[in-house]
């Protein structure tokens, strides 16, 4: 469905624009099994990804009696930067979308400033988003919560009806639908059930997208 209304774009970061999300949930994984944790890979996507990490912490902490180590997060962090460096992609498609995208667009993140501008110039797309990155740490306010899109469109000059959100994850979805956003997503196999039934316009490639807005 494409109704002509949408005046800005207002992307994801992890697993929209960089290929991160799942480095991210593997790390987590990992360090959790330390102390004993499983949860399946798949799972961990669907309940974890977009969220604030330490609720994301706190999950994988309610499944042990293990207390995790006071400086877990910071492990993470150490773990996941290492392995960005290493591993980090853009996702299939998303430079000749942004190349050719004439919309005002931008970039709304549950993640840190550092993180987003870290694996943005790691996938050599930074240019596109200086000066139009919005963090959930700057308002303190996480997906689904629909703080960080309508500080995005806001500060953008722009109502919530006249912006497409992409994302990637449930916990964005809910927020952009919560927001009162278009909102359109990008799936796998995995997730697309899951995120249609929460409201999204679904797609599987970016090429498909520019159709879409």
């Amino acid at each position: 469905m494409n109704t002509n209304k949408i005046k800005c774009v207002i992307f994801d970061c992890d697993g929209v624009l960089v290929d991160s999300e799942i480095i991210g949930i593997r790390v987590l994984l990992q360090l959790a099994g330390e102390y004993g944790v499983t949860m399946e890979e798949q799972e961990a996507v669907r309940v974890m990804s977009g969220r604030n990490l330490v609720e994301a912490v706190a999950t994988l902490q309610a499944l042990t009696d293990r207390p995790f180590a006071d400086d877990f997060i910071e492990q993470y962090r150490t773990r996941s930067y290492a392995l960005f460096e290493k591993e980090v992609k853009p996702i299939e498609g998303i430079r000749e979308v942004l190349e050719q995208l004439t919309l005002p667009f931008c970039v709304a993140s549950s993640g840190p400033v550092k993180k987003i501008e870290l694996n943005l110039r790691l996938t050599g797309l930074l240019s596109f988003f200086e000066g139009k990155i919005f963090s959930a740490y700057t308002i303190n306010s996480w997906k689904p919560d629909p703080g960080i899109f309508l500080h995005a469109a806001a500060t953008m000059g722009f109502d919530p009806a006249e912006c497409a959100v992409v994302e990637d994850s449930l916990a964005g979805i809910q927020a952009a639908k919560a927001g009162g956003f278009r909102a359109l997503g990008y799936a796998s196999e995995h997730s697309a059930a899951y995120l249609q039934a929460a409201g999204a316009e679904i797609f599987y490639s970016m090429k498909e997208l520019p159709r879409l807005l």
